[in-house]
Protein backbone atom coordinates (compact mmCIF):
# COMPACT_ATOMS: atom_id res chain seq x y z
CA UNK A 1 0.00 0.00 0.00
CA UNK A 2 1.25 3.25 -0.92
CA UNK A 3 2.80 5.15 2.06
CA UNK A 4 1.00 8.73 1.65
CA UNK A 5 -2.55 6.55 1.34
CA UNK A 6 -1.67 4.42 4.55
CA UNK A 7 -1.06 7.24 6.33
CA UNK A 8 -4.16 9.03 5.53
CA UNK A 9 -5.79 6.09 6.49
CA UNK A 10 -4.64 6.14 10.17
CA UNK A 11 -5.14 9.70 10.82
CA UNK A 12 -8.73 9.13 9.62
CA UNK A 13 -9.20 6.56 12.11
CA UNK A 14 -7.50 8.33 14.87
CA UNK A 15 -9.56 11.72 13.70
CA UNK A 16 -12.82 8.94 14.14
CA UNK A 17 -11.50 7.88 17.51
CA UNK A 18 -11.41 11.66 18.80
CA UNK A 19 -14.58 12.45 17.26
CA UNK A 20 -16.27 9.27 18.94
CA UNK A 21 -14.85 10.04 22.48
CA UNK A 22 -15.75 13.89 22.16
CA UNK A 23 -19.33 12.97 21.46
CA UNK A 24 -19.55 10.87 24.81
CA UNK A 25 -18.43 13.88 27.13
CA UNK A 26 -21.11 15.53 29.22
CA UNK A 27 -20.73 19.43 29.84
CA UNK A 28 -22.28 21.20 33.09
CA UNK A 29 -25.03 23.50 32.20
CA UNK A 30 -25.67 26.82 34.17
CA UNK A 31 -28.73 26.53 36.53
CA UNK A 32 -31.74 28.88 35.52
CA UNK A 33 -31.95 30.07 38.86
CA UNK A 34 -28.41 31.76 41.27
CA UNK A 35 -27.52 28.96 43.69
CA UNK A 36 -28.69 30.13 47.15
CA UNK A 37 -25.57 30.99 50.02
CA UNK A 38 -26.18 28.39 52.87
CA UNK A 39 -25.43 30.09 56.09
CA UNK A 40 -27.20 28.65 58.48
CA UNK A 41 -27.47 24.76 59.14
CA UNK A 42 -31.14 23.65 59.16
CA UNK A 43 -30.56 20.27 60.41
CA UNK A 44 -28.64 22.11 63.47
CA UNK A 45 -31.10 24.50 64.55
CA UNK A 46 -33.35 21.70 63.84
CA UNK A 47 -31.36 19.40 66.86
CA UNK A 48 -31.36 23.01 69.06
CA UNK A 49 -35.21 23.47 68.73
CA UNK A 50 -35.65 19.96 69.40
CA UNK A 51 -33.33 19.84 72.97
CA UNK A 52 -34.75 22.93 74.42
CA UNK A 53 -38.39 21.77 73.53
CA UNK A 54 -37.60 18.63 75.40
CA UNK A 55 -36.92 20.50 78.79
CA UNK A 56 -40.33 21.59 78.75
CA UNK A 57 -40.34 23.57 81.98
CA UNK A 58 -36.72 25.74 81.17
CA UNK A 59 -38.30 26.16 77.55
CA UNK A 60 -41.50 27.74 79.08
CA UNK A 61 -39.64 29.96 81.29
CA UNK A 62 -37.21 31.17 78.57
CA UNK A 63 -39.69 32.29 76.12
CA UNK A 64 -40.42 35.64 77.88
CA UNK A 65 -38.71 36.86 74.87
CA UNK A 66 -40.94 35.41 72.11
CA UNK A 67 -44.16 36.02 73.62
CA UNK A 68 -43.45 39.46 74.18
CA UNK A 69 -42.68 39.96 70.77
CA UNK A 70 -45.58 37.90 69.81
CA UNK A 71 -48.05 40.28 71.71
CA UNK A 72 -46.18 43.52 70.36
CA UNK A 73 -46.60 41.95 66.46
CA UNK A 74 -50.49 41.08 67.05
CA UNK A 75 -51.01 44.78 68.53
CA UNK A 76 -50.14 45.49 64.95
CA UNK A 77 -53.60 43.62 63.86
CA UNK A 78 -55.57 46.08 66.11
CA UNK A 79 -54.95 48.73 63.27
CA UNK A 80 -56.30 46.66 60.71
CA UNK A 81 -60.15 46.57 60.78
CA UNK A 82 -60.85 43.04 58.96
CA UNK A 83 -61.30 39.26 59.83
CA UNK A 84 -59.47 36.15 58.33
CA UNK A 85 -60.72 33.05 57.60
CA UNK A 86 -57.77 31.49 57.35
CA UNK A 87 -54.21 32.77 58.76
CA UNK A 88 -50.95 31.12 58.39
CA UNK A 89 -48.28 31.09 61.68
CA UNK A 90 -44.98 30.65 59.29
CA UNK A 91 -42.21 29.43 62.12
CA UNK A 92 -44.99 28.92 64.96
CA UNK A 93 -42.01 27.46 67.25
CA UNK A 94 -44.35 26.41 70.43
CA UNK A 95 -47.35 28.62 68.94
CA UNK A 96 -45.89 32.22 70.71
CA UNK A 97 -48.43 34.01 68.58
CA UNK A 98 -51.65 31.80 68.94
CA UNK A 99 -51.28 32.43 72.75
CA UNK A 100 -51.01 36.35 71.82
CA UNK A 101 -53.88 36.71 69.66
CA UNK A 102 -56.01 34.22 72.45
CA UNK A 103 -55.03 37.52 74.96
CA UNK A 104 -58.44 38.94 76.38
CA UNK A 105 -58.41 42.60 76.38
CA UNK A 106 -55.32 43.26 73.76
CA UNK A 107 -56.64 46.77 73.37
CA UNK A 108 -54.28 48.77 75.17
CA UNK A 109 -56.53 52.31 74.63
CA UNK A 110 -57.92 53.92 77.85
CA UNK A 111 -61.05 54.62 76.32
CA UNK A 112 -62.04 50.63 75.17
CA UNK A 113 -60.94 48.92 78.66
CA UNK A 114 -62.52 45.90 77.09
CA UNK A 115 -62.25 44.89 74.04
CA UNK A 116 -62.45 41.16 72.15
CA UNK A 117 -59.85 38.77 72.12
CA UNK A 118 -57.89 39.13 68.15
CA UNK A 119 -58.62 35.36 67.66
CA UNK A 120 -62.24 36.27 67.50
CA UNK A 121 -61.22 37.93 63.90
CA UNK A 122 -59.42 34.65 62.91
CA UNK A 123 -61.89 31.94 61.41
CA UNK A 124 -58.59 29.12 61.68
CA UNK A 125 -55.10 29.35 62.19
CA UNK A 126 -52.35 26.55 60.80
CA UNK A 127 -49.13 26.87 62.80
CA UNK A 128 -46.29 25.45 60.65
CA UNK A 129 -42.75 24.54 62.04
CA UNK A 130 -40.11 22.42 61.47
CA UNK A 131 -39.51 21.21 65.28
CA UNK A 132 -42.37 18.62 65.99
CA UNK A 133 -41.30 18.81 70.43
CA UNK A 134 -41.84 22.44 69.74
CA UNK A 135 -44.23 23.01 68.17
CA UNK A 136 -46.51 20.68 70.08
CA UNK A 137 -45.07 21.65 73.18
CA UNK A 138 -47.88 23.40 75.13
CA UNK A 139 -50.89 21.24 73.42
CA UNK A 140 -52.02 21.49 77.17
CA UNK A 141 -52.38 25.25 77.76
CA UNK A 142 -55.84 26.97 78.06
CA UNK A 143 -55.06 29.29 74.94
CA UNK A 144 -55.64 26.20 72.54
CA UNK A 145 -59.52 26.18 73.21
CA UNK A 146 -59.28 30.25 72.86
CA UNK A 147 -58.71 29.91 69.47
CA UNK A 148 -59.64 27.12 66.40
CA UNK A 149 -56.36 26.39 65.25
CA UNK A 150 -54.22 22.99 63.89
CA UNK A 151 -50.52 22.11 63.88
CA UNK A 152 -48.11 20.83 60.66
CA UNK A 153 -44.69 19.90 60.86
CA UNK A 154 -43.05 20.97 57.91
CA UNK A 155 -39.98 19.31 56.98
CA UNK A 156 -38.49 22.69 55.23
CA UNK A 157 -39.56 25.93 56.20
CA UNK A 158 -37.48 27.51 53.83
CA UNK A 159 -40.62 25.27 51.36
CA UNK A 160 -43.57 26.09 51.76
CA UNK A 161 -46.86 23.51 50.52
CA UNK A 162 -49.32 25.54 50.08
CA UNK A 163 -51.50 26.54 47.10
CA UNK A 164 -51.47 30.24 45.52
CA UNK A 165 -53.95 32.58 46.74
CA UNK A 166 -55.41 30.28 49.73
CA UNK A 167 -54.53 32.75 53.28
CA UNK A 168 -55.96 35.99 53.77
CA UNK A 169 -53.61 36.61 56.09
CA UNK A 170 -49.63 35.40 57.05
CA UNK A 171 -47.46 36.22 60.26
CA UNK A 172 -44.25 34.94 61.71
CA UNK A 173 -42.10 35.68 64.78
CA UNK A 174 -38.90 35.18 65.59
CA UNK A 175 -38.29 32.39 62.70
CA UNK A 176 -37.33 33.97 59.63
CA UNK A 177 -33.44 34.85 60.90
CA UNK A 178 -32.39 31.58 60.36
CA UNK A 179 -33.71 31.63 56.47
CA UNK A 180 -30.87 31.05 54.27
CA UNK A 181 -32.95 32.54 51.31
CA UNK A 182 -35.01 34.88 52.97
CA UNK A 183 -35.82 36.57 49.38
CA UNK A 184 -37.45 33.48 47.97
CA UNK A 185 -39.15 32.66 51.30
CA UNK A 186 -40.97 35.85 50.87
CA UNK A 187 -41.58 35.57 47.25
CA UNK A 188 -43.50 32.61 48.67
CA UNK A 189 -45.70 34.42 50.98
CA UNK A 190 -46.76 36.50 48.67
CA UNK A 191 -47.85 33.75 46.33
CA UNK A 192 -49.70 31.70 49.47
CA UNK A 193 -51.16 35.23 50.18
CA UNK A 194 -54.82 36.04 48.76
CA UNK A 195 -54.85 39.55 46.81
CA UNK A 196 -54.82 42.70 48.87
CA UNK A 197 -53.65 40.17 52.08
CA UNK A 198 -51.30 40.87 54.20
CA UNK A 199 -48.20 39.53 56.21
CA UNK A 200 -47.02 40.92 59.14
CA UNK A 201 -43.54 39.50 60.08
CA UNK A 202 -40.80 40.08 63.47
CA UNK A 203 -37.00 38.98 63.03
CA UNK A 204 -34.01 39.82 64.87
CA UNK A 205 -31.97 42.16 62.89
CA UNK A 206 -29.01 45.08 62.86
CA UNK A 207 -27.60 45.26 66.40
CA UNK A 208 -29.19 42.35 68.07
CA UNK A 209 -26.51 41.00 70.79
CA UNK A 210 -23.84 43.61 69.48
CA UNK A 211 -22.37 43.47 73.27
CA UNK A 212 -21.95 39.50 73.21
CA UNK A 213 -20.81 40.02 69.72
CA UNK A 214 -17.78 42.42 70.61
CA UNK A 215 -16.76 41.01 74.03
CA UNK A 216 -16.55 37.72 72.53
CA UNK A 217 -14.43 38.99 69.96
CA UNK A 218 -12.34 40.51 72.11
CA UNK A 219 -12.05 37.83 74.70
CA UNK A 220 -10.80 35.20 71.81
CA UNK A 221 -8.47 37.77 70.40
CA UNK A 222 -6.70 38.23 73.61
CA UNK A 223 -6.77 34.31 74.41
CA UNK A 224 -6.46 32.82 71.05
CA UNK A 225 -5.26 35.11 68.87
CA UNK A 226 -7.99 34.89 66.22
CA UNK A 227 -11.89 35.23 66.43
CA UNK A 228 -15.04 32.71 65.15
CA UNK A 229 -18.37 33.43 64.63
CA UNK A 230 -20.66 32.98 67.20
CA UNK A 231 -23.42 35.24 66.88
CA UNK A 232 -25.37 34.50 63.36
CA UNK A 233 -25.12 37.50 60.98
CA UNK A 234 -28.62 39.37 60.87
CA UNK A 235 -30.64 41.33 58.13
CA UNK A 236 -30.45 45.13 58.84
CA UNK A 237 -33.77 47.16 58.89
CA UNK A 238 -32.79 49.17 55.37
CA UNK A 239 -32.14 45.80 53.61
CA UNK A 240 -35.85 44.49 54.95
CA UNK A 241 -37.84 46.95 52.64
CA UNK A 242 -36.12 46.17 50.01
CA UNK A 243 -36.34 42.67 50.13
CA UNK A 244 -40.48 42.71 50.88
CA UNK A 245 -40.55 45.08 47.81
CA UNK A 246 -38.27 42.70 45.71
CA UNK A 247 -40.59 40.02 46.56
CA UNK A 248 -43.80 41.99 44.82
CA UNK A 249 -45.17 43.37 48.54
CA UNK A 250 -47.11 47.01 48.52
CA UNK A 251 -47.90 49.25 51.18
CA UNK A 252 -44.91 48.41 53.22
CA UNK A 253 -44.51 49.46 56.67
CA UNK A 254 -41.07 48.68 58.26
CA UNK A 255 -40.30 49.81 62.27
CA UNK A 256 -37.20 48.98 64.46
CA UNK A 257 -37.84 48.36 68.49
CA UNK A 258 -35.27 47.73 70.42
CA UNK A 259 -35.74 45.19 73.87
CA UNK A 260 -33.28 45.56 76.38
CA UNK A 261 -32.85 42.66 78.74
CA UNK A 262 -30.44 42.75 82.15
CA UNK A 263 -29.06 39.42 82.94
CA UNK A 264 -26.92 38.74 86.18
CA UNK A 265 -23.76 37.76 84.03
CA UNK A 266 -22.80 36.20 80.89
CA UNK A 267 -23.36 32.56 82.04
CA UNK A 268 -27.35 33.59 82.40
CA UNK A 269 -28.08 34.64 79.08
CA UNK A 270 -25.94 32.30 77.28
CA UNK A 271 -28.24 29.65 79.22
CA UNK A 272 -31.37 31.34 78.57
CA UNK A 273 -30.55 31.76 74.65
CA UNK A 274 -29.86 27.96 74.97
CA UNK A 275 -33.54 27.07 76.35
CA UNK A 276 -34.81 29.49 73.59
CA UNK A 277 -33.36 27.74 70.99
CA UNK A 278 -31.48 30.24 69.61
CA UNK A 279 -28.12 29.11 69.93
CA UNK A 280 -25.39 29.68 66.84
CA UNK A 281 -26.68 27.80 63.62
CA UNK A 282 -23.61 29.34 61.51
CA UNK A 283 -22.18 26.73 58.77
CA UNK A 284 -18.80 28.35 59.70
CA UNK A 285 -19.00 27.90 63.78
CA UNK A 286 -16.03 26.04 65.41
CA UNK A 287 -17.77 23.22 66.74
CA UNK A 288 -17.84 22.20 70.33
CA UNK A 289 -18.30 24.54 73.61
CA UNK A 290 -15.92 27.94 73.95
CA UNK A 291 -13.32 27.20 76.04
CA UNK A 292 -13.80 28.25 79.96
CA UNK A 293 -10.79 30.92 79.58
CA UNK A 294 -12.77 32.57 76.94
CA UNK A 295 -15.72 32.53 78.51
CA UNK A 296 -14.49 34.23 81.61
CA UNK A 297 -12.73 36.73 79.62
CA UNK A 298 -16.00 37.52 77.72
CA UNK A 299 -17.67 38.14 81.06
CA UNK A 300 -14.97 40.28 82.46
CA UNK A 301 -14.73 42.43 79.17
CA UNK A 302 -18.78 42.15 78.68
CA UNK A 303 -19.20 43.81 82.43
CA UNK A 304 -16.18 46.00 81.32
CA UNK A 305 -17.53 47.88 78.42
CA UNK A 306 -21.56 46.92 78.83
CA UNK A 307 -21.92 46.79 82.45
CA UNK A 308 -24.99 48.41 84.52
CA UNK A 309 -24.19 50.14 87.89
CA UNK A 310 -26.43 47.44 89.71
CA UNK A 311 -23.70 44.76 88.50
CA UNK A 312 -26.05 43.07 86.05
CA UNK A 313 -25.45 43.08 82.34
CA UNK A 314 -27.67 44.11 79.36
CA UNK A 315 -28.94 42.00 76.54
CA UNK A 316 -30.04 43.98 73.40
CA UNK A 317 -32.49 42.52 70.79
CA UNK A 318 -33.30 44.88 68.17
CA UNK A 319 -36.64 43.18 66.38
CA UNK A 320 -37.56 44.37 62.75
CA UNK A 321 -41.50 43.95 62.16
CA UNK A 322 -42.42 44.49 58.94
CA UNK A 323 -45.78 44.55 57.33
CA UNK A 324 -46.62 44.32 53.67
CA UNK A 325 -49.59 43.42 51.57
CA UNK A 326 -50.09 41.45 48.03
CA UNK A 327 -50.80 43.82 45.26
CA UNK A 328 -54.46 43.95 44.21
CA UNK A 329 -56.54 45.87 41.33
CA UNK A 330 -58.57 47.22 44.19
CA UNK A 331 -56.02 48.61 46.39
CA UNK A 332 -55.68 51.90 47.47
CA UNK A 333 -52.82 53.66 45.11
CA UNK A 334 -51.17 56.68 45.74
CA UNK A 335 -52.22 59.74 43.49
CA UNK A 336 -50.08 61.35 40.61
CA UNK A 337 -47.14 62.91 41.33
CA UNK A 338 -48.19 67.15 41.21
CA UNK A 339 -51.68 66.28 41.44
CA UNK A 340 -52.06 67.44 45.16
CA UNK A 341 -53.64 70.92 45.89
CA UNK A 342 -52.17 71.83 49.03
CA UNK A 343 -48.65 72.25 49.34
CA UNK A 344 -46.82 71.36 52.10
CA UNK A 345 -44.38 73.97 52.89
CA UNK A 346 -47.43 76.59 53.23
CA UNK A 347 -48.60 74.28 56.30
CA UNK A 348 -45.28 73.87 58.04
CA UNK A 349 -44.54 77.80 57.60
CA UNK A 350 -48.22 78.34 59.63
CA UNK A 351 -47.18 76.30 62.86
Amino acid sequence: MNRSLRRSILLSSRISQVATWTTRRSYAFQAAAPPIHQVFSRRAKWLQKERAAGDVETSRVADYLKDEVAIRLCDRLLDIKRTYPKALDLGANACNIARALARENPDTNPEAPVSDPIATRIGHLLAVDSSETLLYRDTDQPFNDQINMTRQVLTDEETLPFEANTFDLVLSSLSMHWINDLPGVLAQINNVLKPDCAFVGAMFGGDTLFELRTSLQLAEQERRGGISPHVSPLADVRDVGGLLQRAGFKMLTVDVDDIIVDYPDTFALMTDLQAMGESNAVLGREMGAIQRDVLLANDAIYRELHGNEDGTIPATFRMIYMIGWKESKDQAQPLPRGSGDINLKDILEKK
